[in-house]
């Protein structure tokens, strides 16, 4: 069962990257409704640090603190959850080392992936990559089609993830994305994009 915490739709699901705890706090002002601390490059000191600050954030505006692939920072920072990939800690045996309702969004490239999560346990799942884009390199684009099915079938909250823009934000809002999760899109001018792609999501 998906907690109660869970907001669907999310609007924009932000990506920290460079300078997390401003992006966090820009966000949230914007209103971001989930907030993700993705972080693959400092110290597991620094990044405990960085996830206490923003958990402070987002519980000041009620927003949902995801930890990308860490459940142990997740879980020491008093994070609602944590966002897995297909090489991180199985699903199920992340399930035995967390809380009830603790939060835990899995990964997926294709319609079959989206439905094992699921059916495995899954909060969320993230679909993509939508676009070509840097931070998936390893996959190829999965396209709308792909989107369109994974919403039609789904019945827990569906992120669109990928080489998304503002630009092309309306184009997935028409074939029924709600939610949709950006990296490289968030890094300048936060606050306001982020109030912009909860508009053109309708949200």
């Amino acid at each position: 069962m998906v907690p109660d915490r869970i907001i669907s739709p999310f609007g924009a699901y932000v990506i920290t990257s460079g300078d997390h705890i401003k992006i966090a706090r820009e966000a949230c002002r914007g209103g971001a409704r989930v907030i993700q601390y993705r972080d693959k490059n400092s110290a597991r000191q620094e990044m405990l640090k960085i996830a206490d600050e923003i958990r402070k954030i987002t519980k000041e505006f009620n927003s949902l603190f995801i930890v990308n692939d860490f459940i142990d920072i997740a879980l020491m920072s008093g994070a609602d959850g944590v966002h897995l990939g297909g090489d991180d800690v199985p699903l199920k045996r992340a399930r035995e080392i967390t809380p009830d309702g603790f939060i835990i969004g899995i990964s997926t490239h294709s319609l079959e992936q989206a439905l094992e999560a699921e059916k495995a346990g899954a909060d969320y799942i993230g679909i993509g990559p939508v676009f070509a884009t840097p931070t998936k390199g390893n996959y190829s684009p999965i396209g709308f089609s792909v989107v369109k099915e994974v919403i039609r079938n789904a019945n827990i909250p569906v992120v669109a993830i990928g080489g998304i823009d503002i630009k092309n934000i309306a184009e997935l809002a028409e074939i029924g994305v709600r939610n949709v999760a950006m990296v490289r899109a968030f890094q300048e001018k936060t606050h306001e994009k982020v109030k912009k792609t909860n508009f053109l999501l309708k949200v």
